[in-house]
């Protein structure tokens, strides 16, 4: 249902089915399309209180019927993920489209989101179909390991999946440690089984000084 045509464009053949997308994503569409502005986010009450405490204006349209629509995102790379029952951890600006089948919510994620300020909880995506998220830059997936714990810049993390756990450093970054300043004031740190999913380019954040 989900395929690249190129690596900035996602077309998504539809046949009666819907899919949920970021809002002015749409790039172009044939055949018989219905459009829907749904709260975004999360859903239901918790959604809608994580947002109201994170300030996050995530909007999220449905789009159902039959043909083919072309979504894209200010020439932003594009991922493919296929969920198998499993969950995906994902920065909402990052998201750009799921299968209408998928639960999509918010998680807590503490000390990283409020360092970054840009909200105190991340967007999850659960089930069974496939995510699209996108990258400024082609994508790096990581594999994660018992042996091999992950150490990430936030400004680089996209995404995760699988059984991983979170732990910030504080204190240190990778700027700071070759002696230049102004960067992230922490590092994420995975450690368990899973993949993580990170870009070329940070995105800004304010946490040079938290």
């Amino acid at each position: 249902m989900f395929r690249l045509q190129g690596s900035k464009v996602l077309a998504v053949d539809m046949t009666g089915d819907a899919v949920k997308a970021k809002n002015g994503s749409m790039v172009a569409y044939d055949g018989q399309m219905a459009f829907k502005k749904l709260s975004g986010g999360g859903e239901g009450i918790r959604g809608m209180v994580t947002r109201r405490l994170t300030g996050e204006q995530m909007t999220v349209m449905e789009v159902k019927g039959q043909g083919t629509c072309w979504f894209a995102d200010r020439a932003s790379e594009i991922n493919l993920v296929n969920l198998r029952g499993d969950k995906l951890y994902v920065e909402s600006s990052n998201l750009l489209v799921t299968d209408a089948g998928l639960r999509t919510g918010t998680t807590f994620t503490g000390l990283r989101g409020a360092s970054q300020g840009n909200g105190l909880f991340t967007t999850t995506v659960e089930g069974h179909g496939q995510a699209a998220i996108m990258s400024d830059g082609p994508a790096v997936v990581l594999r994660v390991s018992a042996q091999y714990p992950l150490t990430v810049d936030p400004g680089a993390y996209i995404a995760h999946q699988g059984n991983l756990r979170q732990s910030f450093q504080s204190g240190v970054t990778f700027r700071t440690l070759l002696g230049e300043g102004g960067g992230e004031a922490f590092q994420i740190r995975f450690e368990g089984d899973g993949l993580v999913y990170v870009q070329p380019s940070e995105r800004n954040t304010i946490a040079g000084d938290l």
